[in-house]
């Protein structure tokens, strides 16, 4: 008996029929023109002998159709560029027409938000006339792009859905690699500390800057934003794939980088000088302008370095990936061989604290990343994200979006104030921006590094994966934040954060009962602002598992005017939480005068063996260092009591 999934054997995806359901979505784009045209038709229903490859490499490249998915394409050009990818994107040794087992089903790969998942849809492909209306390889009887873009397809909702799009996308949608984007047109960008790049800055030279190893072994493409002069036909908003780049030696002795394009839409259509029949192959030897000439297949095209620089807007670059899965610095040449990603997300009223503008700032996400020794590292910022209608002539909105950034600070973890780490300009960031993906590539030293993702705007909800590739031993973790505080929001407040340890026979003393209560770790507090109010709150964590806690407490003593020593036994706390419960963390919110303190936080019992967090909460009554920052400018660091919002 058949299953629903099945026709005569044969396997039908009942999450993406073929109707119009699966082809159009909320008819904006100029594919409902195809209202009662199209037909699905499995490949040997198109063809005698279907492949999903040809037999001639060549041949399997993708050709564009109807639908506008160049930024696609250019990423499945990329696939054939990388078995290993390749291989991950589509599963080999897949039931295949003529096989025995044939059902018509198959099954692709795509990464998402951190993690590969399969999609799998029937061979059913829209055509009309019984031929495929979108994409196709150059060989007729190849239909590896073809699946593979109904497959994407089906990710999305719809074939409507992958109209317009950022190439950036689609090579890590294939890849799960971090790809950067660069504008051939504009001013370079400032200069960033320690070495770093910004990699949404635009900078025309840094193409240049990439050996022709690594420019082989990337995934690059080349846009238009605008019409083109060189390539009247493209019109607006075009992407084209970059196949090879080589250095050639004209008869003058001249050095000539050359650089061979591929069109999606299968058309030669280029008008430079190093056109098919252009005069720059008459500056080179016979033998070398023949033997360039015919390795462009059909929808390429050779420029050199300088036209490609003018005609084209924007560069994306995918950094390679290893086999192994490790990224290859594009800028080193050496493998990133450490890898950690961790998701987060921004929540309204308890982590979306917004750009530096904004006092809550410091209650977004924080993470800890430790870097063992000196080393290259690549970080990301990758929201998750919907894509939505292209706006009518253009690219895809951005509001499915959030302006986004990264930001980094260097700091010494055991005593650590976060307030005042969040006051300094940070050591690099990533100004926000609308993208998907932000990007920042730096060398560090040795040490611990707090790490803050952000929105621009407050408030504003969404989720995110933070990724660090690095040449050196790395660790990545969350910040664990103190909780909110309870009936003392107004005002401006700093935390401190220690960390200590009981140490049997030396630092753990137990409780005031014991007489050893002063030989655990004495924690100095700094009380300088009295609001007449409460203005501290003294939190103890204990770092050991919920099934095997110790009672814990504190004492908050006052150290007496000129006197350095202070002996527990012989004075009175003036704030205790005294050890009674087996408690994960315990915490007392007070008001203390101004002046010295020493805490003594301590296990019930002596002689117990752990580690602690001990965080201070302060109230402040100062100046604080604000920032000034607008989207896509580097943050201007000003010292006021408030500043303008733009």
């Amino acid at each position: 008996m058949e299953t629903e999934c099945e026709h005569h054997g044969m396997f039908v995806d009942p999450d993406f029929p073929a109707d119009d359901s699966s082809l159009f979505n909320d008819y904006t784009t100029p594919l409902p023109k195809l209202l009662g045209d199209v037909t699905w038709l499995r490949p040997q229903e198109i063809c005698k002998q279907p492949q999903l490859f040809p037999n001639d490499p060549v041949e399997s490249h993708p050709k564009q159709g109807i639908l506008g998915d160049c930024w696609l394409l250019c990423a499945c050009s990329m696939l054939l560029k990388n078995q290993h990818l390749l291989n991950k994107v589509i599963p080999p040794e897949q039931p295949l027409w003529g096989d025995r087992i044939y059902r018509g089903e198959f099954r692709f790969q795509f990464w998402q938000n951190g993690h590969w998942i399969e999609v799998r849809v029937d061979d059913r492909l829209p055509c009309i006339n019984d031929t495929l209306c979108f994409s196709r390889c150059q060989s007729s009887r190849a239909f590896w792009v073809a699946l593979l873009e109904k497959a994407y397809a089906k990710l999305h909702g719809s074939y409507e859905r992958l109209w317009a799009g950022q190439v950036c996308e689609a090579i890590v949608d294939l890849s799960g690699t971090i790809v950067v984007r660069w504008s051939l047109k504009g001013a370079e960008s400032p200069q960033q500390p320690n070495d770093s790049k910004s990699e949404h800055t635009p900078n025309g030279l840094r193409l240049s800057e990439l050996s022709l190893e690594l420019k082989q072994r990337c995934a690059i493409s080349c846009c238009v934003h605008s019409a083109s002069t060189g390539v009247p036909e493209l019109g607006q908003f075009h992407a084209m794939s970059v196949m090879e780049w080589t250095n050639v030696t004209t008869a003058a002795g001249e050095q000539v980088e050359l650089i061979r394009i591929r069109n999606p839409w299968g058309r030669r259509s280029w008008a430079g000088v190093w056109r098919e029949s252009g005069s720059g192959w008459a500056s080179l030897e016979p033998s070398s302008a023949q033997d360039l000439l015919g390795r462009t297949a059909e929808g390429e095209f050779w420029m050199d370095e300088t036209e490609f620089q003018q005609e084209f807007d924007e560069v994306t670059v995918g950094y390679p990936v290893s086999d192994a899965g490790h990224l290859q610095s594009i800028y080193t040449g050496s493998y990133l061989t450490h890898s950690h990603q961790i998701g987060g997300r921004w929540v309204k009223g308890h982590s979306a604290g917004g750009c530096r503008n904004n006092s809550t700032f410091s209650i977004n996400p924080k993470f800890w990343l430790k870097v063992c020794e000196r080393g290259e590292v690549l970080l990301s910022l990758l929201q998750y994200g919907h894509r939505e209608p292209p706006a009518e002539g253009g690219t895809r909105q951005h509001s499915h979006l959030q302006a986004v950034a990264l930001h980094v600070w260097k700091v010494e973890k055991k005593h650590f104030n976060l307030m005042r780490t969040l006051n300094k300009p940070p050591l690099v960031s990533h100004t926000h921006a609308y993208d998907r993906e932000v990007v920042v590539h730096t060398h560090l030293n040795p040490g611990f590094y707090l790490l803050v993702p952000s929105t621009f705007l407050q408030g504003a909800e969404g989720r995110f994966l933070l990724r660090v590739h690095s040449s050196c031993s790395t660790s990545l973790s969350v910040m664990k934040s103190p909780p909110p505080l309870q009936h003392c929001s107004e005002g401006e407040w700093e935390t401190t954060i220690s960390h200590g340890c009981w140490s049997v026979g030396s630092t753990s003393g137990g409780s005031r009962n014991f007489p050893t209560h002063g030989h655990n770790p004495r924690i100095p507090l700094n009380v300088t602002y009295d609001p007449g109010s409460n203005n501290i709150k003294v939190t103890l964590r204990q770092n050991r598992p919920e099934n095997s806690l110790y009672a814990i407490g504190f004492h908050i003593y006052k150290v007496p005017d000129g006197d350095s020593l202070l002996t527990p036994s012989s004075m009175s706390p003036v704030v205790s939480c005294v050890p009674h419960a087996h408690s994960q963390e315990v915490s007392v919110l007070c008001r203390l005068q101004p002046g010295e303190y020493i805490v003594i936080p301590s296990t019930y019992q002596p002689e117990l063996s752990a580690h602690f967090t001990l965080t201070f909460t302060r109230r402040i009554h100062r100046k604080a260092m604000q920032s000034q920052e607008l989207l896509g400018h580097v943050v201007q660091e000003v010292s006021c009591v408030s500043v303008m919002r733009r």
